[in-house]
């Protein structure tokens, strides 16, 4: 019996890869003759970089700065000249002091310091994973990190953060990073946003990043400026651009200054980790996250999972925390059976401080219900 085990995150309580431990540990219990490959994946968000380093890629620390200046102790994920850089290790909700929003002055500064660090280390294919941000500044900080200048009416260069993109007046690109043409960049996101507008990055995620219904029209205006600038600059026109208002406008900012392409973040993750090899001629998938809703079935690692494991005709078995997808649903996704903690353990709160050892148990009544496989 072949088992390749892929699951995301389990929100607040366990990393992809503990995760995929419980469930190994469950399978073993049931078979031990089983031969399992374990594969932690994400979605580009936050927590990816963790299952990227599962995967084999090497962590390289690089100090960076965070989304309101202060210095952070971050990472990158390399493997010869492939590269991983997460947003959310310098720019994201977590690296915030103390919490405290700033929805107008984040900076995504230091995003660009991480990619600058991963082509220093040599790297020509990069995979930008965008999820998770504390920031809506278009990606100006992370091109300015790079070399671009972002300069008012009187030449000055602006402040960092979202708000000062309203005084936008000329981008110089004459000292951005010229290793950037040799470096193909990838961005992993799953958000289809526009960058302004009702669905735009301010609209959208500007109160989740602490924004009032008035820093979000101040900062759609921004973002507006910011776009008009940058087609008459770059002659690139993102305002209504699919993708581009993924993560506070980052995605803008990759398409316009690093000339990247935006791609499916679990289908380049899966592809980042070797997922199609581990999953020819294995006999079961079992992938799982925190929470199986519709939100899972519109394009989260999940699903992602399901459609790569179909590819290879191998079923799928999600676990979770919670489950509330139909079956017929689940069934629609490619996936056979959904099974979650709570069958277990019904009290929510119990499920999440338990996670582990409920996994492990769930997994073994897979494994036990699945035996009769070679």
């Amino acid at each position: 019996m072949r088992v390749v085990v892929a699951p995301d995150k389990f929100e607040g309580s366990l990393t992809a890869d503990q995760a995929g431990r419980a469930i190994e540990a469950g399978l073993l219990r049931a078979r031990a003759d089983a031969q399992i490959v374990v594969l932690p994946v994400g979605d580009g968000g936050a927590g990816t970089l963790a299952a990227v380093l599962a995967a084999g890629f090497e962590r390289v620390p690089v100090r960076a700065t965070g989304p309101t200046g202060e210095p952070v102790d971050a990472a990158i994920a390399l493997r010869g000249e492939r590269a991983f850089v997460e947003m959310a290790e310098a720019s994201g909700l977590r690296r915030l002091p103390g919490g405290r929003r700033a929805p107008l002055d984040a900076t995504t500064y230091g995003t660009g310091e991480l990619i600058r660090a991963a082509i220093d280390f040599g790297a020509r294919d990069l995979v930008l994973g965008i999820g998770g941000s504390a920031t809506t500044d278009g990606g100006a900080g992370m091109a300015s990190a790079l070399g671009a200048r972002f300069l008012d009416e009187a030449g000055q260069p602006l402040p960092p953060g979202g708000a000062a993109l309203l005084r936008l007046a000329h981008v110089d690109t004459r000292d951005l990073d010229p290793r950037i043409e040799q470096t193909r960049v990838t961005v992993a996101a799953d958000v289809d946003s526009p960058l302004v507008g009702p669905r735009g990055a301010a609209a959208v995620f500007g109160p989740q990043k602490g924004a009032s219904p008035e820093d979000v029209l101040l900062l759609d205006s921004a973002l507006r400026r910011y776009a008009r600038v940058l087609r008459e600059v770059l002659g690139v026109d993102l305002a209504d651009r699919p993708g581009a208002g993924a993560a506070g406008g980052l995605g803008a900012g990759a398409i316009a200054f690093l000339g990247a392409s935006l791609q499916s973040g679990i289908d380049l993750i899966l592809e980042l980790i070797g997922f199609a090899a581990a999953a020819d001629g294995a006999d079961l998938v079992i992938t799982g996250e925190g929470k199986l809703d519709f939100q899972s079935l519109r394009g989260k690692a999940p699903l992602g999972v399901a459609r790569a494991a179909a590819a290879h005709g191998v079923p799928v078995v999600a676990l979770a925390g919670v489950v509330e997808v139909a079956e017929r649903e689940l069934r629609a996704a490619g996936i056979e059976e959904a099974h979650a903690l709570t069958e277990l353990e019904p009290d929510v709160e119990r499920s999440i401080a338990e996670a582990a050892p409920l996994l492990e148990r769930l997994a073994e009544r897979v494994g036990r219900a699945w035996a009769s496989l070679p």
